[in-house]
């Protein structure tokens, strides 16, 4: 019997007992050289914390709103495709235990459960993810059918006019089941001549034109806020906010689709300091630990997402891994913030944290 994780790259390793090497490979695996993959965690250690010592923390506070929505910790479920190549029980087991650990779960638009199940399965708050189809009226009939079944903010991804080369899955040659969510609305069954048919279903499917003068025409088809996932620059910060993004989400799509462009935890402040607190930010890619949460906070995220720890806890333990991951890192963050002097999150200060170009300017003085 397999020991219990103390952590989260535990899971790490159940999933990779548990999965077929094939599937193992999609759910870890990154673009090209997998430098930004790599880079997502370790610029994490690049940062050190800052604590406070002797204040009262006899009682801790990790709950936060994100878009008025009252949530638990500071951590929400990331969009991530086809659960079931994890487990059987798919997104609903996912979403069971986001609801459970009272959080918000992304739903991806590459479900292997249709939204509608995954809104039917329990009670709480989600948002749909949305990638915008060469086909507008299939984009606008997933709008509005996310809309009509609950779900409270569309995150539109907008990092992907192509796909990104995953070199594991052409090796693979994977074969990804059909997408629930446009089943009789697109065909989903292409055959790539050669590597995986996941790389030509996107691209033969996906609107590469879809731009930032585009989010008129979604903004007109939807009543719920649009949050903006992808970005990595000043520039782009200004542009979303030009648009009307009700928030941005600092993400590289997990190293998944542009190699060597930079770890999301190195640019977030540049992306915060854009922003000027007209809208949230919400870091997405590298969080393992509870560390990892509060040096994101302390830099100016509002929350954060996390994709493939996530996974990993379903392949190994089902909705009991989804819930147990969570707990880990909700613990872990409740810790650090004990030990760093913050007895809720808004105490979470810049003055907690020091990044390496931090020490650069204090190896001057």
């Amino acid at each position: 019997m397999a020991e219990e994780p103390v952590n989260v790259n535990g899971f790490r390793e159940l999933a990779r007992q548990t999965l077929p090497k094939m599937y193992y490979d999609f759910f870890t695996g990154g673009a090209e050289d997998q430098y930004t993959l790599k880079e997502n965690e370790e610029a994490f250690h690049r940062i050190t914390i800052q604590p406070r010592i002797l204040v009262d923390m006899s009682s801790i506070d990790l709950s936060t709103m994100v878009l008025g929505y009252s949530i638990s910790m500071p951590v929400m479920i990331a969009p991530t495709s086809r659960h079931k190549l994890a487990n059987p029980s798919g997104e609903i087991a996912t979403a069971r235990a986001a609801s459970t650990c009272n959080t918000i779960m992304v739903l991806s638009i590459s479900s292997t459960c249709t939204l509608e199940e995954v809104a039917a399965c329990c009670n709480a708050v989600r948002f749909f993810q949305l990638c915008v189809y060469k086909r507008r009226d299939i984009t606008a009939k997933l709008v509005q059918r996310a809309e009509n079944n609950g779900y409270k903010a569309i995150v539109l991804t907008g990092d992907s006019p192509r796909h990104g080369r995953r070199e594991a899955d052409i090796k693979n040659k994977i074969i990804i089941p059909e997408l629930k969510n446009v089943e009789g609305l697109l065909s989903t069954k292409i055959v790539a001549d050669k590597g995986s048919n996941l790389d030509a279903l996107a691209n033969q499917t996906r609107d590469p034109s879809f731009s930032w003068e585009d989010i008129g025409w979604l903004k007109s088809i939807t009543k719920l806020p649009i949050l903006i996932k992808g970005l990595l620059t000043h520039e782009d910060a200004l542009k979303a906010l030009e648009v009307g993004a009700a928030g941005i989400i600092v993400s590289n799509h997990g190293g998944r689709q542009l190699d060597y462009c930079p770890p999301t935890i190195s640019v977030l402040e540049e992306v915060v300091h854009a922003v000027g607190g007209k809208v949230p930010v919400f870091l997405d890619g590298g969080v393992r630990q509870g560390t990892d949460i509060f040096k994101a906070m302390a830099l100016g995220a509002q929350a954060v997402l996390v994709g493939r720890p996530v996974l990993y806890g379903l392949a190994a333990k089902g909705e009991n891994g989804v819930r147990r991951v969570l707990e880990m890192l909700k613990d872990e963050l409740e810790l650090t913030m004990a030990l760093s002097g913050c007895s809720n999150v808004k105490e979470i200060t810049r003055s907690h944290v020091r990044t390496k170009h931090d020490r650069q300017l204090l190896s001057l003085l």
